[in-house]
């Protein structure tokens, strides 16, 4: 009973003992005085209870200051049944002017807080030793042309923990700019300081000519410092707004010289490459692949050239889309134009591939130069008139062309053949059978061979130069010497078609659709080649 009552009355001790809160103090403080025109700084506010947000009015700092974000915490603390309650703002500044400035007081439900006299020195006056962080540009020109890649070069120094950021691109007006390449993560020393560096490259092309302002990029993040709680023997991290951000910069762009001849192109240096499989003469009908690649250093890539590629009516030519890329080089930016073409001769003789060039200007020369490719020279060998070098053609393969009388004669002889044969047949010994039984295989099986095979499984995966090497091979087989496409398309009107059309698919950018139907159907249709056989009974026994 007694216990009890001593609790009873301990309870109600406490609840007497408990303040009513109300807010008695508020301090400010800024984390930099001196501080620098125009750089940012934080005002922290300190009120001793917790306030509602919307009671810190921070107008009357619009007159000297660039107000930035304002960030709100609370805490409370309780300690030997004391409880201390805390509101705090954090205000981003940027002082407008160099000189001395006051941060006015504020007052929240009638406290009020003393004025702090901030000092603001002019931009540059402080030294990058005393700052934590700061952001450094470089440029790699100040006069340049119009169209002329210019690199824009950030290097962010962070002396502290960074937690998160954002740097910001440069605001330009009148000129194109992105980012090239990633971002570079290394560290520096700085005056015997120690500093992570955060590298950005960008690339910036005017579009007009004149004065060209780049306002400087700027940072702005959160870092992460030490501040120890307020009756506490521990330290904490907790994060600190801060920004930066680089000076001004003004280039002077000239326009493009009115004697510069050709498509605009600036570049510090331009050359023409090729690559092809040189030979001494090429077969008629056989595709040539030529790769010719431009290259441009500081250029962005969607400022190079198409490439003017003439060739003779003789040859035939499917270019691909061109490609185009930049990658960076000992430091600087290459853009890269790279044109593959397929050439396929029609005409056997000597032909001449026109000289290439392309006109470009230097600007450190201020003169105007030209990239060439020298003309080549190429022998196309081939007969334009290959049936007559075929081999003979049997005359039952392609039937009878002439009219009249002449079918019908043939057909009678024909029959008697047959019937003479299907007579002698039953006379011939068991071994005379299996020497027509293989003759009749080998008469058949060129067809069915791996060659021919081959052309069924590319026109299933429906790949024309696939096809087209599949023929090749195909009737080099069969006529037991090398054929080229061209001498395969004189062999029927079905070949020619179907290997025009496999070659316009395999080598040109629009790609025809092909049948792969109409293909088999035509080397099937191919007029035959006739074999000479060895001598057996049924050949002598034949009624001439």
């Amino acid at each position: 009973m007694v216990i009890r009552q001593l609790f009873i009355a301990a309870l109600l001790t406490l609840s007497f003992s408990f303040p009513s809160f109300a807010i008695s103090k508020i301090e400010t403080s800024v984390d930099r005085n001196p501080a620098v025109e125009g750089e940012y700084l934080v005002l922290t506010i300190n009120a001793d209870d917790d306030i509602s947000t919307g009671k810190l009015d921070t107008s009357s700092l619009l007159h000297d200051f660039i107000v930035g974000r304002t960030s709100v915490s609370r805490s409370t603390q309780i300690v030997n049944f004391d409880t201390q309650r805390l509101t705090r703002w954090q205000v981003l500044l940027a002082p407008k002017r160099s000189g001395n400035i006051l941060i006015p007081p504020f007052t929240i439900d009638g406290v009020s807080s003393a004025p702090i006299s901030l000092t603001v020195v002019p931009v540059g006056s402080q030294t990058e030793q005393m700052q934590s962080l700061f952001i450094r540009t470089s440029l790699s020109t100040e006069e340049a042309y119009v169209g002329q890649l210019i690199t824009y070069k950030v290097k962010l120094f962070l002396a502290v923990e960074l937690q998160r950021g954002i740097l910001s691109a440069p605001a330009i007006d009148g000129a194109q700019i992105k980012q090239l390449g990633e971002d570079i993560d290394t560290t520096e020393i700085v005056n015997g300081r120690r500093y992570r560096v955060i590298e950005r490259t960008y690339g910036i092309i005017a579009d007009l000519p004149g004065e060209l302002t780049i306002e400087g990029a700027h940072f702005s993040g959160d870092v992460v410092v030490q501040a120890s709680r307020r009756g506490g023997m521990f330290s904490f991290n907790e994060s600190k707004p801060m920004q930066a951000k680089a000076t001004k910069s003004v280039i002077l762009i000239n326009p493009i010289p009115t004697e510069f001849i050709g498509d605009w192109l600036v570049s510090d240096l331009v050359a023409l490459n090729e690559e092809w499989k040189q030979e001494d003469s090429y077969e008629l009908g056989s595709p040539i692949t030529r790769t010719i690649t431009l290259l441009a250093v500081n250029t962005d890539e969607t400022s190079l050239p198409e490439l003017d590629i003439k060739v003779p009516g003789e040859l035939k030519t499917y270019p691909e889309k061109a490609q185009r890329q930049s990658f960076v080089r000992d430091k600087k930016i290459v853009s890269q134009l790279t044109q593959t073409l397929a050439i396929v001769p029609t005409k056997a003789g000597n032909y001449t591939l026109p000289e290439i060039s392309v006109p470009w200007w230097n600007p450190h020369t201020k003169k105007q130069e030209v990239a060439k490719l020298p003309a080549r020279t190429i022998l196309i060998t081939g007969s334009d008139n290959v049936e007559n070098e075929l081999p003979i053609i049997s005359a039952e393969t392609h039937g009878s062309t002439t009219s009249g009388i002449w079918p019908w004669l043939t057909l009678f002889f024909a029959l008697l053949w047959l019937v003479t044969l299907m007579l002698w047949r039953r006379a011939l010994s068991h071994k005379s059978r299996a020497g027509n039984e293989r003759l009749q295989v080998a008469a058949v099986q060129p067809k069915q061979s791996s060659s021919y095979e081959s052309i069924e499984q590319a026109c299933e995966e429906e790949n024309a130069g696939k096809v087209l090497s599949a023929l090749q091979a195909y009737f080099s087989e069969q006529y037991a010497q090398t054929m080229t496409l061209n001498e395969i398309s004189h062999l029927s009107t079905a070949l020619h078609t179907v290997i025009a059309e496999l070659q316009a698919s395999a080598f040109s950018q629009e790609k025809p659709k092909i049948d792969y139907r109409t293909v088999l159907a035509s080397v099937k249709s191919a007029p035959a080649v006739s074999t000479k056989q060895e001598k057996s009974a049924l050949v002598e026994l034949n009624p001439r």
